[in-house]
């Protein structure tokens, strides 16, 4: 367990942190008020949390849109923290969703993870809020989540926007063995906090890092150590049995809408690579060449290459990062 004055300190580097709550994850205080849209699925009540946020004195009349923000495998809808800030500055509303099995929302046993599903339960909490059209974001799994969403439902998808997204590729035509859900769990479970930083340092900051990251990692730790770590380290593992096997790659051709594919070109991210054989490791995850090869197969595709930075471009250069999201946006 993390010590807690550590804890407490990295905490603070958070906007709006409070430091005395923040024990499990499942505490932590979130940068906006978190909702809870309630719904069936699967034979199972579930809550899904979320941040509604409209830039202030606006009228709706006035409002460029709505942007929903979809978060990765290793992250929580608070880390979009500063693009949240950025994008309502601009005149967005901005709603952000926890997905389910993820930080504040319901961790289900014996739910069935799909792409499919985890975009019908984003279009649902859109509809509850009266949403019927909107940009699409989504980074690392959520991109995967995001291209989806938009081959689900490409009249309600206003724009897409995809940040080094996961499926890019197929990790298993590319030689890496299928892992069974129990493999990958027992690997969750031996989750600490040194290897969620040296992994997240190597392909999400290409190999820097800053000590206001640790306030990230600290997050996604303590919910592997709260009472319901358990189920969130199996709920991580079927997550990772859905990305691996439902790779996008094939279908992004018939996307309809405009987009925007953002790529940190020293990202390195490849679902499988921890268990790959050492002859197919270096195969995997070259973003740099991904990048250019997905958007010439995307009709009315924008690419958009930030040579030094890896897997989380949002977080590693949030400047320039965010020029280049607003001068794209309408």
């Amino acid at each position: 367990m993390l010590p807690y004055l550590l804890l407490a300190t990295l905490l603070s580097v958070c906007k709006g942190q409070n430091t005395t709550s923040y024990s499990n994850g499942l505490d932590f205080t979130y940068p906006y008020p978190v909702y809870f849209y309630n719904f069936t699925s699967q034979q199972q009540t579930l809550q899904m949390a979320y941040m509604d946020i409209s830039p202030p004195q606006l009228h709706t009349n006035t409002l460029k849109g709505v942007i929903a923000l979809l978060h990765g495998k290793n992250f929580c809808s608070a880390t979009w923290n500063v693009t949240i800030d950025v994008l309502l500055k601009d005149g967005y509303r901005v709603i952000v969703p926890d997905q389910i099995g993820f930080c504040k929302s319901t961790k289900p046993v014996g739910y069935q993870f799909t792409l499919h599903q985890l975009a019908l339960n984003t279009n649902n909490l859109l509809h509850s809020l009266g949403v019927a059209s909107a940009t699409i974001m989504g980074h690392s799994m959520g991109g995967m989540i995001s291209s989806r969403y938009a081959l689900m439902y490409p009249n309600e998808t206003s724009r897409l926007v995809l940040v080094d997204p996961l499926g890019l590729e197929n990790w298993f035509a590319l030689g890496v063995p299928y892992q069974s859900i129990d493999a990958s769990f027992a690997m969750e479970l031996t989750t600490t906090y040194a290897s969620l930083k040296s992994y997240q340092q190597l392909t999400y900051y290409a190999g820097n890092w800053l000590t206001s990251y640790d306030v990230w990692i600290a997050m996604l730790f303590s919910i592997y150590q709260g009472p319901l770590g358990r189920q969130f380290a199996f709920n991580m593992a079927q997550t990772t049995d859905m990305i691996f096997t439902s790779p996008v790659i094939y279908e992004l051709p018939s996307l309809k809408v405009k987009s925007l594919l953002i790529i940190g070109d020293k990202d390195t991210t490849a679902i499988g690579s921890k268990w790959a054989p050492a002859d197919i490791k270096p195969l995997l995850g070259h973003y740099n060449v991904l990048g250019p090869q997905v958007a010439a197969m995307v009709p009315n595709c924008t690419l958009l290459q930030f040579a030094d930075l890896g897997h989380a471009p949002q977080i590693q250069d949030p400047v320039s990062f965010h020029k280049g999201l607003l001068d794209w946006l309408p």
